[in-house]
């Protein structure tokens, strides 16, 4: 209930308004936010990757509905792009991307908008000599954001996807683009989705993780592997050592500001460890989605409150 009330709440305008307004809110959502400015992005990247992590970085942003506001964000990404050249990372960071922020839900030719301007991403990506990956939204975004990875993939192979493994259709999906290149993000799946489209235990989303986990790792592509789950990770490891793989050919992947140390602890041994960075002035639905994954956020979100109210 208390999931499902969050996750409601990241959609509200009155909600966003009274949650913004609260004075200590600025300064918990540094937990988990870069900052606002792409200045902020590279500046927290760089020191990220002192640490021996990697990066997917994140221009927040959703649901946009004006043409207009889909191309500047494409143009964000450019300039991102080119930063991170400029700064010397673009070989230790990529950028994720929703495809809702450049034009996928615009009542005309979204599709269509979308992949142009995730195209111009990719094009720029590939100058710098860096990759991009597709974030999943909701169950309604999977078909039209799949469509426009095949079609990117079809001149960008390297593309990542994300899967999300309390998905029903997720297992099939796992095989489709497990293939030789491809890159994929599993993940358990963070919007409220209805029974006929999703597992709603967390017992059952986590065996279709191990299931989608056992394809992944026995395909030939890139696994990339977002859980902050000890469990999960000493299987993805058990399952990497089991199918040959060695330390490069898969990686894990967590939020910026979840489990610092166990990120350390994957580092130390050897593994591909990329934090996924979001930056930017719309955080609020990133964060309210944050909030609703894990009860240790929320506590630790009212205990800030709490002590500085």
């Amino acid at each position: 209930m208390l999931r499902s009330t969050l996750l409601a709440a990241s959609r509200s305008p009155r909600s966003r308004k009274l949650i913004e307004q609260l004075p200590p809110t600025r300064a918990i959502v540094n937990r988990f936010v870069a900052g606002e400015t792409l200045a902020d992005g590279v500046t927290v990247t760089e020191q990220l990757v002192g640490t021996g992590r990697r990066i997917t970085l994140d221009h927040l942003g959703e649901d946009t509905a004006d043409a207009s506001q889909a191309a500047a964000t494409a143009e964000a990404y450019e300039k991102l792009l080119a930063a991170l050249a400029e700064a010397g990372l673009a070989d230790r960071a990529e950028v994720s991307v929703k495809l809702s922020a450049v034009g996928q839900f615009l009542p005309q030719d979204g599709e269509k908008v979308a992949l142009e301007n995730a195209r111009r991403i990719c094009e720029a990506a590939a100058a710098v000599g860096t990759t991009v990956t597709l974030d999943m939204e909701d169950h309604t975004t999977t078909d039209s954001t799949l469509g426009i990875a095949r079609d990117l993939r079809a001149d960008y192979p390297w593309l990542g996807v994300v899967l999300q493994a309390y998905l029903h259709r997720t297992e099939a999906d796992c095989r489709e683009f497990s293939g030789p290149g491809s890159r994929v993000r599993l993940c358990k799946g963070a919007y409220q989705e209805p029974a006929s489209v999703a597992f709603q235990k967390k017992s059952e989303v986590d065996l279709s993780y191990v299931r989608c986990l056992k394809i992944l790792m026995a395909g030939q592509g890139y696994p990339m592997i977002a859980s902050h789950d000890p469990r999960l990770i000493r299987i993805a490891g058990e399952l990497a050592a089991a199918n040959g793989r060695e330390a490069d050919s898969f990686e894990y992947q967590m939020l910026f500001g979840i489990r610092p140390e166990e990120q350390e602890r994957l580092i130390a041994e050897g593994n591909t460890m990329r934090v996924y960075l979001p930056y930017g002035n719309e955080w609020y639905g990133y964060f309210m989605r944050r909030l609703a994954e894990r009860p240790a956020n929320l506590t630790f979100f009212l205990r800030a409150l709490a002590t500085k109210s």
